[in-house]
């Protein structure tokens, strides 16, 4: 038999965004969670399209490449689909302007008795394994910026001394964070694939990964409604937005190696 994944999957529109800017797709063997990068009122981007547009078309293509046969790595994957992205709007839209549209990648897949994730930036996936034990998987590199200036921040993006993020760049996704467990020897209990925006109970306010799965288990759609409340009334661990788009996903893999 088989290894699946069972899902509880919810998404939230931030109380101070009028869309969501979030995209998550789920299959029996595979999670793709995108966070749109919300643009800077009056940022110029050189692109007619908006962050949606952009997570909805990168998040179908990396879905048509995890369900294709054949064995790719998560990071192949990312790669096709950022040059499949890019190659839908060269013709409209300016892909070298620092400040195109952006989001950060978060993939699980399981196959062959493993379980393969990716990190791009600052979304999450995080394994609780059958002794107990957490093993949370981020791409960090956004948390030690020296200057988070609107220039500065534009100037660090896709470049070796800042960090990466899938945008117009598709060498962006072998500086991914990638891995694989092996499920015969290291079998995980559960998994989240989470957005920042619904991380901050760990990121900002001081709760532990194996609090935050605890608190997910009853559901994702409670995870966040706390989250909203501990963000609300926090006067402190902000150094950005008090509030973001959230997504999370509880996975349980089922069946045998």
């Amino acid at each position: 038999m088989s290894i699946r994944i069972s899902s509880e999957v919810y998404t939230e529109v931030s109380p101070t965004h009028e869309v969501n800017e979030d995209f998550v797709l789920v299959g029996q063997d595979f999670v793709i969670v995108l966070d749109g990068a919300t643009p800077v009122a009056g940022l110029e981007t050189g692109c007619i399209h908006d962050v949606p547009w952009l997570v909805r078309h990168l998040g179908l293509r990396l879905a048509e490449g995890i369900t294709a046969p054949g064995d790719a790595g998560l990071a192949t994957i990312l790669e096709r689909a950022i040059e499949q992205v890019c190659e839908a709007h060269a013709d409209t839209c300016d892909l070298d302007d620092p400040n195109s549209p952006s989001s950060t990648v978060a993939l699980l897949r399981v196959r062959s008795g493993s379980a393969d994730y990716l990190t791009l930036a600052d979304s999450f996936v995080v394994f609780r394994m059958d002794d107990g034990s957490i093993r949370q998987i981020t791409d960090d590199r956004l948390d030690h910026l020296d200057d988070y200036s609107v220039a500065a921040f534009g100037a660090a993006r896709n470049t070796h001394e800042g960090f990466w993020v899938a945008s117009t760049v598709p060498e962006a996704a072998r500086h991914a964070v990638t891995g694989s467990i092996d499920l015969g020897s290291t079998p995980v209990r559960e998994a989240a694939v989470l957005t920042d925006g619904a991380a901050t109970l760990v990121e900002r306010h001081g709760w532990t990964w194996e609090q935050l799965l605890d608190l997910l288990d009853r559901g994702p759609e409670e995870l966040v409604r706390r989250t909203r409340e501990v963000d609300e009334v926090a006067t402190t661990g902000f150094h950005g937005k008090r509030h973001d788009d959230a997504t999370a996903v509880l996975c349980r893999l089922t069946g045998s190696v």
